[in-house]
């Protein structure tokens, strides 16, 4: 077998066995395909796409790559859910205590921001003491003791994925369906759930702006799912602004712990509710979605959720006195706001420049080695069709560097459209697929 005519077979859109892709993965990772062929297979692939069984078949080698977190010894069925990223998400902070609160283990890896969409392990780690990284015995020994862990990448998981999307980054091939849903489905199939939820976004602030688009992925990633016996279900939600007022890492922490008091977002409060549902109906506590939502609810309205999150925050070695006192949480020195230039209504909201803004304060990062300000960020005061007045405060800018705050803002007054003609708010539950 060759690298050259199994990239040769695909550049005619033939279709490959398991064995031909395995062989490109293997060969890979073990250094014996070369960069510029690799490369060209993953032209052909992002020009011809990829059939279920290649785009299974591509998943299962990128799981076979390296370690597969074993589960097993944990008692009920492990649930697990993934965004695929946005502006303001911070539906796991919220969703994960509020499934363990429910008794379903929640043992989750997750990622750091890259671009425009923040990282769960980002916004964690803002909280005090808070910790990351723990062995896998740990994590599985936190899972079994409290019902829930999220951490960073445990051990050696998916090698393959990270050696791939680094030549995608660099060679137009990231947005590719097969390759973003093989990269996806096996760092979660490899994470060890039993079921996995996914919140696939849709919108300006999401990677993938087109609905249809974003369907197509969501079944991809679905079919994917269930050809390693996995329960699935996937939550198509909007991502045309950001998800919850809050974006910037302490700033995201702080509205996490509000929607758990019952306050905070609306627009991020229902999304998490749905996901949560989904993600207990997964897990078989509830019979419908229905029965999930208002479980939901009560673990909120109880306090319940807060808990859990509390004691995950203790566990991790994190100051868990955050949730009653605010104020532990890093702040920036500065503040300043954006006002409304005309009356009306919010007519758009760029939720990608808006995470741009948030990259320039220093909330997120533009390469993975730069580093997180946890402190800044922006507190949205309106959203898509609310309505506004003549030098009425849209946004609050939290910075530690005015030249930054300036910056900043110069990006948000271009990002904000004002429209005389009321504006219908965006549906933010667009499909579930299962």
């Amino acid at each position: 077998m060759r690298a050259y005519d199994i990239i040769f077979k695909k550049r005619w859109n033939e279709i490959l066995s398991s064995s031909e892709i395995d062989f490109m993965v293997k060969g890979f990772v073990k250094g014996v395909i070369p960069n510029y062929q690799m490369s060209a297979f993953l032209m052909a692939v992002a020009i011809n796409g990829m059939n279920t069984d290649e785009t299974l078949s591509l998943t299962k080698s990128f799981v076979d790559s390296g370690d597969i977190i074993d589960l097993s010894s944990i008692p009920g069925i492990k649930v697990d859910k993934h965004s695929s990223g946005g502006v303001g998400d911070t539906t796991t902070l919220v969703v994960a205590p509020i499934v363990a609160a429910a008794e379903i283990p929640v043992a989750k890896m997750s990622g750091r921001g890259l671009g425009h969409s923040g990282g769960t392990i980002d916004k964690l780690e803002s909280i005090p003491g808070f910790r990351t990284k723990i062995s896998e015995d740990d994590f599985i020994k936190q899972v079994k003791d409290i019902g829930i862990a999220i951490v960073g990448k445990i051990g050696n998981v998916v090698p393959a994925d990270k050696l791939i999307y680094a030549l995608r980054d660099v060679t137009a091939t990231v947005d590719s369906l097969p390759l973003i849903a093989s990269s996806i489905m096996s760092k979660k199939i490899a994470g060890g759930s039993d079921a996995i939820v996914l919140d696939v976004k849709v919108g300006s602030g999401a990677f993938i702006e087109d609905e249809k688009e974003v369907e197509k992925l969501a079944k991809i990633m679905v079919n994917i799912g269930k050809g390693f016996r996995k329960k699935m279900r996937a939550v198509i939600t909007d991502m045309s602004q950001p998800l919850g007022n809050a974006i910037g890492n302490s700033l995201e922490v702080e509205e996490a712990i509000k929607i758990l008091k019952g306050n905070g977002s609306s627009d991020l409060r229902e999304v998490c509710i749905n996901i949560a549902a989904n993600m207990l109906l997964s897990g078989q506590k509830v019979k419908d979605l229905k029965n999930g939502i208002d479980l939901t609810e009560e673990i909120l309205t109880s306090g319940r959720g807060l808990q859990k999150f509390k004691q995950l925050i203790s566990h991790q070695g994190g100051n868990s006195n955050i949730v009653e006192d605010l104020s532990l949480l890093p702040k920036a020195q500065y503040e300043d706001k954006l006002t409304a230039d005309s009356n009306g209504f919010i007519k758009k909201i760029d939720c990608k420049q808006i995470g741009i803004a948030s990259i320039i304060l220093g909330a997120g990062r533009e390469k993975k080695e730069d580093i997180i300000d946890s402190s800044v960020g922006i507190v949205m005061e309106k959203r898509l069709g609310d309505n506004v007045k003549m030098k009425e405060k849209i946004c609050t800018i939290y910075g530690n560097d005015f030249s930054k705050i300036e910056e900043a803002k110069k990006i948000l007054k271009k990002t904000i459209e004002i429209s005389e003609k009321r504006v219908s708010k965006p549906i933010l539950i667009k499909k579930i697929i299962d």
